[in-house]
């Protein structure tokens, strides 16, 4: 029997689309040329301040929390808040630095390329500020933003964490279609005037180091994917209390705490979102909170990916450094063939991290929640626009009402099934894949530089303890393969399923 040759189209529809491949081709000509240079500017601050802070002190902070799980760093973070790391990349609007979003990944690679503990210290607050800014809630954001600013000039730091892993649910809960079947248990009960929550979060970056944290909570138990809500709460609330904190392998110099809510009663004017708001009238419920997901995980996750790459590099230059010292039958390590091949696979492996995660990143301006900062009017208008006229003017105008829902309808505007697909799809490429690198790379400084590669102060064993949590975080590397094929393989095949075991 003979087989009938596939048509063009069928070809074009089961094999990878070409714009799922080409948005730095894309983006380069939409992007206002300023900013390649805020993000050289980025990353040559956290150059510096690798040199002058992370590097000099993350073997001892390392040490110090091994002895004592239970210390804070806040030491380091004060030093990092009077940089300005923590308002960097906030908006101007919003009291901040005003640096484009699309230089988070580069500095992330930056500051983690010496140490991911301390590097998660400054970027883990950023993941609540994209949770907090996925909910398009301006009378919030003006808020917690503007804090976050003035902690930084005042020297006493208001980071911002996000509460959602629990204790019977930790993947689960980053997808609508496995979140059901978690054991779930953060309840927000609605009640007069707000929400009172039981509960409790676990593996939170930063908990104890944070005075805001957005919490993600359920309504109903038994269908947490049609009854999400995102609510702020803040240190000092009542029924808001600590845990313990996590006694970890690596990223030591992170705190991972838990959050206990007991009768925490959430006002309404801290509610920060949830799919009955007036601007998803309509739209399914599951939708919407898989909307705000894939708008804070697809950029999440080319971060995740960039501490990675980080990783990749860090344990590169390690090997490197050592094969140009030490000498092996009176010739340098680095002079060995052998060597030479292994670093340069390790060089191969930092580049293809970094290329993976900047295409992520390049999606998420051209399509993701970001997108509208990045438009020409948008950015020039943010740029040259006085900072008194921000705050004067435009600060009241986003406390209004109208504000959150004139952002929510131009995010929906904007949204399309197929962009969201790609840019979801590439933010978990980029988790998993860069991710494995710096693994990759660890195991692979270890086998060139032997016994000496154990010892504390050559820096390569701490690589690997840090690393092995990147695989773990932000969904582990089996649900985000998973989502890839369901995001940029699957779509093909519309007989597929996913999740469905």
């Amino acid at each position: 029997m003979m087989l009938s040759r596939p048509t063009i189209k069928t070809l074009v529809n089961r094999e990878p689309r070409f714009d799922d491949i080409t948005n730095t081709l894309q983006a380069q000509p939409a992007l206002p040329r300023p900013i390649v240079g805020e993000v050289r500017k980025a990353v040559a601050l956290a150059r510096k301040f690798n040199d002058r802070v992370i590097r000099p002190g993350c073997l001892e902070l390392d040490l110090k929390m091994h002895e004592d799980p239970a210390y804070l760093p806040w030491n380091f973070v004060k030093e990092a808040g009077r940089w300005g790391f923590y308002s960097m990349l906030i908006p101007k609007m919003f009291g901040g630095g005003g640096v484009a979003t699309l230089a988070g990944p580069p500095v992330t690679e930056e500051l983690a390329s010496v140490c991911l503990g301390m590097a998660n210290l400054i970027q883990v607050h950023y993941l609540g500020v994209a949770s907090l800014a996925c909910t398009m809630n301006t009378r919030l954001m003006n808020k917690l933003f503007r804090e976050t600013a003035a902690g930084e000039k005042s020297g006493q730091p208001c980071l911002l964490s996000t509460a959602i892993t629990e204790p019977g649910a930790g993947t689960d809960v980053e997808e609508t279609d496995l979140v059901d079947r978690g054991r779930v248990s953060c309840h927000a009960q609605k009640v007069d005037g707000g929400y009172l929550v039981n509960g409790t979060k676990v593996f939170i970056s930063n908990g104890h180091l944070s005075t805001w944290h957005i919490l993600i909570a359920y309504r109903d138990l038994e269908k947490p994917s049609h009854n999400t809500v995102v609510l702020a709460v803040r240190n000092g609330m009542k029924g808001f209390s600590f845990g313990k904190m996590e006694k970890k392998m690596g990223q030591k110099g992170c705190p991972a705490s838990e959050l206990v809510f007991d009768d925490c009663f959430v006002p309404d004017e801290y509610v920060c979102g949830s799919p009955d708001d007036i601007e998803y009238k309509g739209m399914n419920k599951k939708d919407v909170i898989q909307l705000l997901l894939d708008d804070v995980l697809s950029a999440s996750r080319a971060g995740v990916g960039a501490f990675g790459a980080g990783a990749a590099r860090g344990a590169f230059e390690a090997a490197l450094d050592m094969a140009a010292r030490e000498k092996i039958n009176g010739r340098l390590l680095i002079n060995h063939e052998w060597a030479q091949c292994l670093l340069a696979e390790m060089y191969k492996n930092v580049v293809g991290a970094r290329l993976t995660y900047m295409e992520s990143a390049y999606a998420n301006g051209l399509y993701g929640s970001t997108a509208a900062l990045q438009a020409r009017p948008a950015y020039y208008n943010m740029k040259f626009t006085p900072r008194f006229w921000f705050d004067r003017v435009v600060s009241s105008w986003l406390d209004k009402p109208a504000a959150t829902r004139i952002m929510r309808r131009m995010r929906l505007a904007k949204h399309s099934e197929d962009k969201s697909r790609r840019v979801s799809g590439l933010g978990s490429l980029a988790k998993f894949y860069c991710t494995d690198m710096g693994v990759r790379n660890c195991h692979l400084a270890l086998d060139l530089m032997g016994q000496a590669g154990l010892r504390h102060d050559r820096r390569a064993e701490k690589f690997l303890r840090d690393a092995k949590l990147l695989q773990i975080y932000e969904g582990t590397n089996q649900l985000n393969r998973l989502n890839v094929f369901k995001c940029l393989i699957g779509r093909s095949f519309p007989q597929t399923t996913v999740f469905e075991e």
